[in-house]
């Protein structure tokens, strides 16, 4: 029998307070943290409503608004409006919260796709439909529709073989093992530690470069195209693409390898902005940087359209 519920039927939300073991060397809220809340939002909303496990499958273009400093409140509310046969499309908003004053705002919106899966991992089905009940809740179903579409369409451009090419000047590898306590239920990883992971792989190159404080500004869309599980070894490979007055891009790569048998898979990639600030949080400038290879060239190339389209969605979010 397949359930109905209605979008607003779907809400869950979470609390956090902000703690100093949470954050940055400048007081904010540690990027990777924000997003681990995120996927942990998201979790708990579509595992309420598939009624069991979920993985992450997806995550679009996620830009940090506001900075969210020690001692404030995080507020994260995720709903489902649209569900499929195995997937989801999951919405978080979070908000942060001043105690002192009242003042609270968005700090950053998040956009979500989630798959029922059995014990093993594979694809089953939700058992659930969201039924909108009124004008708001038809528009966000029909939103939620379009982005799928656009998911669909990157998860086939990302499942293309990505070419190897030696590492620019800039660059850090760094591997560890899954264990047990990294997994959400069963063997698989649990999306949100991967994800801050990542984060803390992209800051320590740009740390590295700008030789100061950076705060993440923005993570590019994340598609896992592989799962992983306990036991195997998680590569991260980040890389120095592009650097602004500011701002620096760092792209990342996520593989796993299986210590058995050797196999080696993509699971992720995804480019992250992060910028050079002092220890008050205003920006720093950043030592020039000259793109020496013809692998160099390129990617600044492409990073610099990337900027380009990160401004005018970042224009349009506030």
């Amino acid at each position: 029998m397949i359930r109905s519920l209605s979008v607003a039927q779907t809400r869950a939300e979470t609390v956090e307070m902000v703690f100093p073991e949470h954050t940055n060397a400048r007081g904010s809220l540690y990027g990777g943290r924000m997003m681990s809340w995120i996927v942990t939002v998201g979790t708990l909303a579509a595992s309420r409503l598939a009624r069991g496990l979920v993985v992450l499958g997806s995550m679009d273009e996620l830009d940090f608004l506001h900075p969210v400093l020690a001692g404030q409140i995080v507020q994260l509310a995720a709903t489902v409006p649209l569900a499929g046969r195995s997937s989801m499309e999951v919405d978080v908003e979070v908000h942060a919260e001043d105690p002192a004053t009242g003042l609270r705002r968005l700090a950053t919106r998040a956009f979500l796709g989630f798959v029922a899966v059995d014990a093993e991992g594979r694809p089953r089905p939700t058992g659930a439909q969201v039924v909108p009940t009124d004008p708001e809740e038809e528009r966000l179903q029909a939103e939620a529709r379009q982005r799928r579409e656009r998911r669909l369409n990157r998860l086939l451009q990302r499942r293309r073989p990505e070419a190897e090419e030696p590492p620019p000047r800039h660059h850090l590898e760094t591997c560890r093992v899954v264990f047990p306590e990294d997994a959400i239920v069963g063997n698989l990883m649990f999306a949100g530690r991967l994800v801050m992971d990542l984060d803390e792989v992209a800051s320590m190159v740009a740390m590295r470069y700008a030789r100061g404080p950076v705060v993440t500004a923005s993570v590019d869309a994340l598609d896992f195209v592989n799962p992983i599980r306990v036991g195997q070894i998680v590569h991260y490979r980040a890389a120095l693409n592009h650097v602004g007055s500011s701002s620096m891009e760092v792209g990342v790569r996520v593989l796993s390898e299986d210590p058995l048998s050797g196999e080696v898979r993509h699971t992720c990639s995804t480019f992250v902005t992060l910028v050079h600030t002092d220890f008050a949080g205003r920006p720093r400038p950043l030592p020039p940087y000259q793109p020496q290879t013809e692998a160099e060239r390129r990617r600044w190339e492409q990073a610099e359209q990337r900027r380009q389209s990160r401004r005018a969605r970042i224009r349009s979010a506030r």
